[in-house]
């Protein structure tokens, strides 16, 4: 998407907005400033961005949702720092601090970035000038962050690549599987957290892939996943891989991302050392009572031990402690894919698992646990 022109960020259509609710609520009560005929005297100490203290300027009218704040992955990023931490980059140390704020923070996305412009780290913009959406818009909310990987394979970006079935035959937006009690932070429902007087509560997620598999394909394909509509392959394989490991096709893998300071402009900047279209299963690096698949599809992502050094040498101290091939869910679904063709397809076929072979000699110790050792042969001699 271009980038918007600068009268299209600030431009409040006032009929439609005043007509709103929040509408009827004064410039001041979130935006601070003064009442004032005079530019300058009304923008005096004005927050231009009063979602960013949900508490004070949300939570008044929406109490239910700012109380769930430190579940919002997308308020905290805290699946950021249990990556980082696990690898040695302490979240206490200045230095790491400092790449932070300036490579990672803006990803924090606060409610206004969802609800009534595009997030500022894509350049911001209202959606519909000032008028708040109930439910965030796929390309100028969603997709404006998430476009790079979960965009594009949803809309079958990549050449040769169909778009997802939920998106080509179903026209399905993320909000019809993300609800906002995910990305609110809330738990779908009360006995999720309160199973009991003697159940303490679930603490707060620390991932993205942490606790319940919410949303799950069963879900909406309950009759697949336990194996009775009929077709042997959900039979045979019920709980022993995730749905797409079968029903997923060729998704992008990054290797080795560096962060800087440009030179010349000062500003942040990065770069990857390689970025690749494939499809791997490899062993489940989260196998638990919510995921207990054995083979799961792995990406790699683009961490390497140097990723940090332009703030400090070392930074990444314990690369080898988390893996760099790591549980995915592709956005790219369909119902028939070259897995699916024959039990060939998977069985006894080494070019579509993760082995030895494929992964770089200084990320082996890392991955041993996702390493494929021996391909599940087939199950009768052709």
């Amino acid at each position: 998407m271009a980038p918007l022109e600068p009268w299209e960020k600030v431009l409040i259509d006032a009929d439609p907005f005043l007509t709103t609710v929040h509408g009827k609520i004064s410039c001041q009560a979130c935006h601070q400033g003064v009442q004032s005929s005079d530019k300058e005297t009304a923008h005096t100490d004005l927050i231009p961005y009063p979602s960013d203290d949900p508490d004070t300027f949300c939570g008044e009218c929406h109490p239910n949702l700012t109380a769930a704040a430190e579940n919002n992955l997308h308020a905290t990023l805290e699946g950021y720092w249990t990556v980082l931490e696990t690898r040695g980059v302490s979240q206490g140390h200045p230095q790491a601090q400092e790449m932070f704020g300036n490579h990672c923070a803006s990803c924090h996305a606060s409610c206004g970035d969802c609800h009534v412009s595009r997030p500022t780290s894509v350049d911001g913009g209202f959606i519909d000038g000032h008028v708040f959406q109930a439910e965030p818009s796929m390309t100028n909310n969603c997709i404006a962050c998430h476009g790079s990987r979960v965009g594009n394979e949803y809309m079958g970006k990549h050449e040769d690549l169909l778009a997802d079935v939920h998106f080509r035959q179903g026209r399905m937006t993320c909000v019809d599987c993300h609800t906002g009690h995910e990305m609110h932070g809330q738990t779908p429902n009360c006995q999720d957290c309160h199973q009991g007087p003697e159940v303490n509560e679930v603490p707060p997620p620390d991932h993205r892939y942490d606790g319940l598999q919410i949303p799950s394909c069963d879900s909406c394909h309950a009759v697949v996943t336990t194996g009775n509509d009929g077709i042997l392959m959900h039979e045979i394989h019920p709980g022993t891989m995730s749905c797409q490991v079968c029903h997923s096709v060729s998704y992008t893998n990054c290797d080795g991302c560096h962060v800087s300071l440009s030179e010349e402009t000062g500003n942040p900047i990065f770069a990857t050392e390689g970025s690749y279209l494939g499809f791997f299963i490899g062993k489940n690096p989260l196998q638990s009572y919510a995921r207990p698949y054995e083979y799961v599809p792995v990406r790699h992502v683009p961490i390497s031990e140097t990723s940090f050094d332009y703030y400090e040498a070392g930074m990444v101290s314990n690369f080898s402690a988390r893996e760099t091939w790591v549980y995915t869910t592709p956005h790219n679904i369909q119902r028939f894919t070259p897995q699916t063709e024959s039990c060939a397809s998977c069985h006894g076929n080494p070019k579509i698992f993760l082995t030895a072979d494929d992964i770089a000699p200084e990320e082996l110790e890392a991955n041993q646990n996702i390493i494929v050792d021996e391909i599940p042969p087939l199950p009768y001699k052709p």
